[in-house]
């Protein structure tokens, strides 16, 4: 009896991705690569992976800049489309972070409509914490990142393809490996204060840090994905859970403790005291300029988590991830610290103990 030649395997699905080169996106291509043939946009930076196809495109420019026959030809090969790109320097001009995050989100809706593609947009639980005005104006790149990403999500409900927008608040690094594909702010922010560097600190105690580890975000979109769903709005967020501005604190002094004498713990300024207060006398000739510029990136970075109610989380729902305990985000928080301290190349464990330090320096790997 002649041999018969082994089954095809499955065709898996194609994605279509942008943002693959950022935290998020990286994490994403790890979840979703055993499942679907990932096709990455890319611009400037190249994701680099052998598991995924790269295609340079500009989603500033009408049909993705590329030729007629290519944007066809891919609309025909692509079967979803995860839109993860977006603007996040607030040091940029306002209205190139609008442009980037409206106009690219609509540049990827067309590319969708002409794939009869369903659509998932990356957002932020952040777009639930609108800035007051005052704050609009003292930092206009976090008021205009929160503000086109909600005019996006507008733009995705009335879009004529299935779309499901999803919400992940900050993302930090793996909750096993603690380990992150690029600093984050949040990250440089944690371990100035495992460095003693920052004496004040904006915000309350009980303001909520909401941040989820990325791979915890990354398995919640890819069983939205592989369940089928195409529509409704997901919070990828700690929720209740959410650590304490004032338990995060506390982590990173226990955690500075590993390298010598604990820092001074940071004073927190409630925000009212900040803008009323503080960032007018800092900003004055008499301060450091460095000294003015950090203060003023951690009042722009934290205002957007002071918020006494918790967010919504859809995590643990039907399709949707795993939910988070606030323990596992301690656990998850320590590693990450771990995994900056020894640096990206460093190893997984923590570190033999070193001499006491001196209060306010640190050891090379926490210098960076």
């Amino acid at each position: 009896m002649p041999h018969l030649p082994p089954p095809a395997p499955p065709r898996r699905p194609a994605l279509l991705l942008t943002g693959g080169s950022g935290v998020l996106g990286r994490a994403l291509i790890e979840e979703l690569s055993p499942d679907f043939r990932i096709i990455c946009l890319r611009h400037r930076t190249p994701v680099d992976d052998p598991r995924v196809e790269e295609l340079g495109a500009d989603l500033l420019e009408p049909g993705l800049g590329l030729s007629r026959a290519r944007f066809e030809g891919l609309a025909a090969d692509v079967d979803l489309v995860v839109h993860s790109a977006a603007a996040t320097n607030w040091k940029a001009a306002p209205e190139a972070i609008w442009r980037a995050n409206l106009d690219g989100t609509a540049t990827m809706l067309d590319l969708a409509a002409h794939a009869e593609a369903p659509f998932y947009h990356i957002s932020t639980a952040f777009v639930a914490n609108p800035l007051a005005a005052e704050e609009q104006e003292r930092f206009p790149g976090a008021a205009a990142y929160l503000a086109s990403k909600t005019a996006a999500e507008q733009v995705v409900r009335e879009a004529p393809v299935p779309g499901a927008i999803l919400r992940p608040s900050v993302v930090m690094g793996d909750s096993v490996t603690g380990r992150i594909a690029g600093a984050q702010g949040l990250t440089r922010a944690l371990g100035a204060i495992v460095k003693g560097q920052v004496p004040v600190l904006p915000g309350e105690p009980g303001a909520r840090i909401d941040m989820v580890p990325q791979d915890v975000v990354a398995r919640a979109v890819g069983d939205l994905l592989r369940a089928g769903v195409t529509g409704g709005e997901y919070w990828l967020t700690a929720g209740s859970q959410a650590l304490l501005q004032r338990e995060v604190v506390d982590v990173c002094l226990e955690f500075a403790d590993r390298y010598g004498p604990r820092p001074h713990p940071p004073r927190l300024i409630p925000l009212e005291s900040v803008h009323r207060l503080l960032l007018p006398l800092i900003e004055g000739p008499s301060f450091p300029e460095s000294l003015r510029r950090r203060f003023h990136t951690y009042a722009e970075l934290l205002l957007v988590f002071q918020r006494a109610l918790p967010f919504d989380s859809s995590l643990g729902s039907a399709h949707c991830g795993t939910a988070v305990a606030k323990d596992d985000l301690r656990r998850a928080l320590v590693r990450n610290l771990t995994a900056w301290a020894v640096g990206p190349a460093g190893p997984r464990r923590q570190r033999p103990a070193r001499p006491a330090l001196q209060q306010g320096s640190a050891p090379r790997e926490l210098a960076s």
